[in-house]
């Protein structure tokens, strides 16, 4: 079995209810969810929308492999109403799911990288991340989640719900 760490988000639709759906498909298809942080409302990150976004961060066990995990999630992003747009960027969505953490893994390929390549950067990811679990050494960075949250400079508005 693998610990992975995931970040999801909402910012349409009912979030909490999308999110609340999304936890329950990870354990149905993906396996154990062992930890769960508290909901927070966030601004966008790295684009405009007038919808505020909900995040949390999970910690699973999981039997699958990243890239059959990185498929099974992809699969309930769709289930929630997830539409993948050709254009590249970010935009408004019901669900997204990221893959943070694999163990202690560092993955490389075309269609995922492991550590989440941006994960330090973002307040609505390193809040919720630090409450589950804030002593998780990044493998490349080899600093933990709470110095990568005190150093961050992110200046997106977050508030615990």
């Amino acid at each position: 079995m693998s610990k992975v760490y995931l970040s999801l988000g909402s910012n349409l639709g009912d979030k909490q209810r999308n999110l609340r759906f999304a936890i329950s498909e990870i354990e149905q298809r993906c396996g154990k969810v062992e930890l769960c942080s508290s909901f927070y409302s966030t601004s966008p990150w790295g684009f405009d929308s007038d919808n505020e976004f909900v995040n949390i961060a999970l910690s699973i066990t999981t039997a699958l492999e990243p890239l059959a995990l990185l498929n099974a999630l992809k699969h309930i992003e769709q289930d929630a109403g997830r539409q993948q747009n050709a254009k590249s960027g970010y935009e408004d969505r019901p669900l997204d799911i990221d893959i943070l953490f694999y163990d202690n893994s560092i993955i490389d390929s075309e269609s995922l990288t492991v550590p989440h390549p941006r994960l330090h950067l973002r307040l609505f990811v390193l809040v919720p991340m630090n409450e589950i679990a804030p002593q998780l050494m990044h493998p490349i960075l080899h600093k933990t989640i709470k110095t990568l949250l005190m150093e961050c400079d992110d200046a997106t508005l977050i508030r615990k719900m």
